[in-house]
């Protein structure tokens, strides 16, 4: 098999990159530079070999011929029209495959457009002012044409003694000769020509990678015309990343790449970490958000604005060029973040290696300003979804709410007050970190018309915060019960127990009465939900009483008969039946369909509605795998004072029939 060589002409930094990638993918390459400061600049880790020899095409043949490269890469300069047409006619002569690389154009405004050096000293002589000069020493001679060009030019030349030497000899010397080395920045660029006080900045169109469009912006921001020396032809050819693509393709070569997720904080600056701010810089591409990409982006670099983990993950393996990639995620990377799900996601790519960074969360910022912990407060986001808030605040002294917008901290304000938290403390924090920032106090009520900014996190304060009780009885008459029948304290006590409700569960109340099981359920599953299903609709109106007055959020009512209003709600882990109307098998036959797993009980006062129930279960036992039955009968006594004595009062008897269905599926004989 023919060995994976690779042979690149380059003089360009996107040259040397793809000879440093393809060597990091075990490829042996070998690189041609016309200078020794060409070679002085490539890595010479791994298999990669240099050599800088100034070829004609008959030298050209003979070295592509001697080496027997897979693929020739033109990387030389878009000036070196020379290299290239002798580098495309040897490899057509040697049959070698040629590719051409070539730097993305970068689009400018406000410019003078010239098509030589010489047609930019003719420009220059109808002008008045200081010119710095930046391409490069071997046509700087064309500039002493100029009169007083010793004093107007500014010469800016890489800093080699040859080169320096050369100036000199041409007049430039002093402070009208800057050696120096790029890449420059675009501050590095603007105080020269602040320093300098230069009128007209000459350069070529040299890509991103020349540090084209840094030279740009440092001349807007200065007031100093450009004058750009147009590139002689446009080329057609493949950009950097198309190359990588097209080679690993080509050469069956592998895709590994380095993923960092990290946390920008808040969205300023200011609270960007320097790990976090480093891991953005150093990314050969980043990935994020519009407001994300906005804050941490630099100057020229490749951005892909997503933030769906499965389009995440598909873009990074789509293009194995950037091996060092960086996911920019709001806020803190551990607390209600998206790195969850894109780390749940990159966990089943063997090929990315993945590092998490974290950030500094408005949770965090908020309460160092307001001087208060939060190691011991309730955590919640309502950021595009929904939690049972009101239960999280009835059992805790202290929580923080991450709200999203506007119109959710008026919500949720306006919520905390129909519940009866409206005079609670609440403090509202607006675009924390930024100039705008905004830190409000006041009572729910208060704010429930707040018209601050979008990015918002609430503090709120119930200094009764978990003052409730956390197990089954609650006294009967803590209820508002009217004339509506309700489940005895004790008989609803271990009822409830046999529901084995879980902090998540779903639950079916059906003939909720009163909604005295309703309530205690919710009580018990805040991060869960209560459908109380009644069709009288006075009873309903109790059960949304008892609802505000125990603070049960995470409880719906919804009247009419099972099981037809319960065909479109969420499947149930826990169904009581206190009531069917007769149609108590239609009811559990539903919620098995639902859930194979769904565990039911079932109240029964008379005998006929325990036969009913024997009978029922008898039924479904063809049809369904029951894993646990059980029927207990609980009878009750309280007592009353009669004169100076006890008596015991006996109410009536109850069954409470408990089967937990299974998820396994029937034996078929």
């Amino acid at each position: 098999m023919r060995e994976n060589k690779v042979l690149i002409y380059a003089g360009t930094t996107e040259g040397r990159m793809l000879a440093e990638y393809l060597a990091r993918k075990q490829v042996r390459v070998h690189v041609c530079v016309a200078t020794a400061y060409g070679e002085s600049l490539l890595s010479k880790e791994g298999a990669v070999t240099v050599t800088h020899n100034r070829m004609n095409k008959e030298e050209m043949v003979q070295f592509i011929e001697e080496y027997e490269p897979v693929y020739v890469i033109d990387a030389t300069h878009p000036y070196a029209r020379e290299v290239t047409r002798n580098l495309k006619a040897a490899c057509e002569k040697c049959g070698a495959p040629y590719l051409r690389l070539v730097r993305e154009q970068a689009q400018v405004q406000d410019c003078v457009y010239v098509k030589d050096v010489n047609e930019a000293v003719k420009f220059l002589e109808k002008t008045e002012g200081n010119i710095m000069v930046t391409t490069g020493s071997k046509e700087l001679e064309a500039y002493t044409a100029l009169a007083d060009y010793q004093e107007r030019i500014y010469a800016r030349v890489l800093s080699v003694g040859e080169v320096a030497a050369k100036c000199e000899r041409l007049g430039f010397a002093g402070r009208h000769l800057i050696c120096m080395q790029g890449p420059f920045s675009v501050e590095m660029n603007l105080a020269m020509l602040k320093e300098f006080q230069i009128d007209y900045l000459v350069t070529k169109e040299s890509g991103t990678a020349g540090g084209y469009p840094e030279k740009c912006e440092a001349a807007a921001m200065a007031g100093t015309r450009l004058l750009v020396i147009g590139r002689p032809v446009q080329e057609e050819g493949y950009t950097y990343e198309e190359v990588c693509r097209f080679l690993l393709e080509r050469l069956h070569l592998s895709g590994r790449w380095k993923v960092t997720l990290t946390g920008t904080g808040t969205g300023s600056e200011d609270v960007f970490t320097i790990q976090g701010r480093r891991a953005c810089q150093e990314a050969q591409l980043l990935i994020g958000a519009p407001r994300m990409l906005k804050m941490a982006a630099i100057k020229g670099q490749r951005t892909y604005t997503a933030y769906k983990p499965e389009e995440i993950v598909r873009y990074i393996k789509e293009h194995p060029e950037y091996e060092k990639v960086t996911v920019a995620l709001s806020g803190d990377t551990g607390f209600y973040s998206g790195a969850r799900r894109l780390m749940e996601c990159l966990d089943h790519e063997s090929e990315i290696d993945v590092k998490v960074l974290p950030g500094i969360s408005s949770v965090v910022y908020l309460s160092a300003k307001m001087g208060v912990s939060w190691e011991d407060a309730a955590l919640v986001s309502m950021h595009g979804r929904r939690e049972n808030l009101i239960s999280v605040i009835r059992g805790n002294k202290k929580i923080f709410v991450l709200a999203g917008t506007a119109e959710s901290v008026r919500g949720i304000c306006r919520e905390m007050t129909e519940y009866g938290y409206g005079n609670l403390a609440v403090t509202v924090g607006a675009d924390l970190s930024y100039d705008t920032e905004l830190i409000l106090s006041g009572t729910a009520r208060e704010l429930a018309e707040y018209e601050g900014a979008d990015l918002a996190v609430l503090y709120v304060e119930n200094p009764q915060g978990g003052n409730y009780m956390v197990v089954p009885g609650i006294p009967d008459d803590e209820f508002i019960r009217g004339d509506v029948p309700m489940t005895k304290e004790e008989v609803r006590s271990v009822s409830i127990s046999k529901l084995h409700i879980k902090k998540d569960s779903i639950v079916y109340d059906v003939g909720a009465g009163t909604g005295s099981i309703a309530i205690e359920a919710a009580l018990q599953t805040e991060q869960g939900h209560v459908y109380a299903i009644e069709r009288n609709e006075t009873a309903a109106e109790l059960i949304r009483e008892n609802q505000k007055a125990f603070k049960a959020d995470n409880l719906t009512v919804i009247m009419g008969e099972a099981p037809e209003v319960t065909a479109d709600l969420p499947a149930p882990d826990c169904v009581f039946i206190g009531g069917s109307k007769g149609r108590l098998r239609e009811i559990i036959d539903q919620a098995a369909r639902k859930n194979p797993g769904v565990r039911i009980v079932v109240n029964a006062i008379t005998l006929e509605t325990l036969t009913e129930v024997l009978e029922c279960t008898k039924v479904l036992k063809e049809e369904y795998r029951i894993q646990d039955e059980e029927i207990v009968q609980i009878t009750v006594s309280k007592a009353r004072h009669a004169g100076g004595y006890h008596m015991m009062n006996g109410q009536n008897p109850i069954f409470i029939i408990s089967l937990q269905f299974s998820t396994m599926p029937m034996k078929r004989v």
